[in-house]
């Protein structure tokens, strides 16, 4: 009951649509993957065996090189002959050393030959030519022709770090002669040459040439050669002398397919389990494609359902949060002419009412503001106060008293601008010049207790501002600031931009007040009774407020004893003109 329209349409939807396709999918990814692991067995075997069939003919061309050495009659005869005369044996190994560098020359991959023999008359050059001695019938390599009757024997050659890899392929020399054999041949072949069988493979497979023993005869990685393969794979192999096992091969799950020579040599071939499943997910994704179209085109239609029924909706809900945020301004959306279509032109017509209504509220409260102050101003007559204070300065220039002259020129100053016409907005430098007027008056009434400065940026002086603003505030220091009649009091207007806005400041050194006072001042009242600058003070702040927002308007800064701050903020561009 709680879930959304369109969550309940998708959650149909799944059970109906994504569900069957997604099993569907699945089996088909599973049975493309069985298909591929039965191909990548046929293709590992059939590499396997190729490489095999390569390795075989490669090993038999070796022992035809040696059977050319076995059976070379020449050479036996240099090999077994006593020698007497130095002439001789020179003449042994230059044909020696012309037979062995034919060999070579014609086959780079062998990289060295050398004849044992238990000849103690030849002499012994230690390259070609080397002693069947004592240590010879020890090593290994005597040790593995034992009962070879004269057949190769093929030998892995450990080698030093610096020297590539070898194998070694062994035989006695006992032709004409099994039972006593009249030396022994050695010829080295590079592993490269055994390796070149393998490299072109593809890269993703693991490919060893193991011995009848499991010792890695040739591999990519040469740092196992010499080693076991059953410390990289550590099931054993089948009896079978081929097939396939599971395995584990670097930590994951990988298939080994194996086939052995008739010298008991195998050709291991190791692949990943990961890979088949890379190849199974691209082949169901070239499988399913219309699994997938149909997926797609399922969520598109039943999105398109969804919003058809909760597109409407969903935009009145958010017009009414709108308007419980006071936003009633908006674009109307056509809905066409059913229920919801209804409810949305009822609603849109409410909202214009209420807003109408703020309005008509809004504007009454400015209308209120201005009637109280013309009340204000009403209650001076300009012509007669003007006429009453000239004649006033005419008495006080015949009776040659200036103080009177000055006071009453300084209030009608102040009363022209103040009045000015009935115009509610002066520029800040008739504020300022209305104040200093008023100041005058104060000055000369208080002789010389009273000290103003003035900080104001020259570039705020033509901006308009509501008049007397600043009047009161001046006006409340003196009334409540003074509280010695020996102690001067200083007052600082200050004037400066703050970001996008104008500050106004009135700054007093006086006795300060507590804090209840200083919001009492700031409430409005319509008492006749509460002092002139009181009120005056509250209709600043309303008036500011009602014009540019509550971010505007007045805050007073006070404590007993220190002083008080009064900052008035307004907006510098925006000033509302007449």
């Amino acid at each position: 009951m709680n879930m959304n329209l369109g969550r309940k349409l998708f959650a149909v939807f799944f059970i109906a649509s994504i569900l069957p396709l997604s099993l569907l999918i699945y089996y088909s990814y599973t049975t493309v993957r069985n298909e591929l692991e039965d191909q990548a067995y046929a293709s590992m075997m059939s590499t396997t065996t190729r490489i095999n069939s390569n390795l075989q003919s490669k090993l038999d061309y070796y022992v035809k090189i040696s059977n050319s050495l076995f059976l070379d009659g020449t050479l036996r005869g240099y090999l077994t002959h006593s020698y007497n005369d130095n002439r001789l044996y020179l003449e042994a190994y230059t044909y020696f050393d012309n037979l062995i560098s034919s060999v070579r020359i014609s086959n780079p991959e062998i990289s060295g030959i050398t004849i044992y023999t238990a000849n103690h008359s030849l002499p012994k050059d230690n390259v070609l030519i080397k002693a069947l001695d004592e240590n010879v019938s020890k090593s290994g390599l005597f040790q593995a022709l034992e009962g070879s009757y004269g057949n190769a024997v093929f030998l892995q050659e450990s080698s030093g770090e610096d020297n590539p890899p070898t194998l070694t392929l062994a035989r006695l020399l006992n032709n004409y002669s099994l039972n006593y054999p009249y030396g022994i041949l050695s010829m080295n072949i590079a592993e490269a040459d055994i390796y070149s069988l393998i490299v072109k493979e593809d890269p993703n497979k693991s490919i060893y040439i193991v011995n009848s023993e499991g010792s890695i005869l040739s591999s990519k990685n040469k740092s196992v050669l010499g080693s076991s393969i059953h410390t990289l794979l550590p099931d054993p192999f089948p009896v079978a002398t081929s097939g396939k096992f599971d395995s584990t091969y670097n930590g994951e799950r990988v298939l080994v397919v194996y086939d052995t020579l008739n010298s008991g040599w195998k050709t291991v071939t190791i692949v990943p389990y990961n890979d088949f499943a890379s190849l199974a997910k691209a082949a169901a994704a070239r499988l399913m494609p219309v699994a997938l179209i149909c997926l797609l085109l399922a969520i598109l239609l039943i999105y398109i359902t969804a919003r058809l029924f909760t597109r409407r909706v969903i935009y009145l809900l958010r017009m009414i949060r709108r308007v419980e945020r006071a936003e009633f301004t908006g674009t109307q959306l056509e809905m066409g002419n059913d229920e919801i279509g209804q409810l949305n032109q009822a609603f849109h017509n409410m909202s214009l009412r209420i807003n109408n209504l703020i309005n008509e509220v809004y504007k009454k409260e400015i209308a209120k503001q201005e009637i109280e102050m013309n009340v204000l101003q009403a209650q001076i007559n300009p012509h007669f106060l003007y006429n009453t204070l000239a004649s006033i300065s005419s008495l006080a220039i015949k009776h040659e008293d200036a103080r009177i002259h000055k006071m009453v020129t300084d209030l009608a100053k102040f009363y022209r601008i103040s009045l000015n016409k009935g115009k509610h907005l002066i520029s800040i430098n008739e504020e300022i010049t209305l104040t200093k007027h008023y100041m005058a008056i104060q000055q000369t009434r208080f002789e010389g207790l009273l000290h103003i400065h003035y900080q104001v940026d020259d570039s705020l002086l033509p901006k308009q501002i509501v008049k007397l603003t600043l009047q009161p505030f001046v006006e409340n220091c003196i009334n409540h600031a003074i509280w010695d009649d020996e102690a001067k009091l200083n007052i600082i207007i200050r004037g400066y931009l703050d970001g996008e806005d104008i500050v106004l400041e009135v700054i007093d050194d006086g006795m300060g007040m507590p804090v209840g006072k200083a919001a009492h001042m700031m409430e409005r009242s319509h008492d006749s009774s509460e002092h002139s600058s009181g009120y005056g003070i509250a209709n600043v702040n309303s008036r500011l407020g009602l014009l540019f927002g509550e971010s505007y308007g007045v805050q007073i800064f006070s404590a007993l004893g220190i002083g008080t701050q009064v900052s008035i903020r307004i907006p510098a561009s925006g000033i509302p003109r007449e």
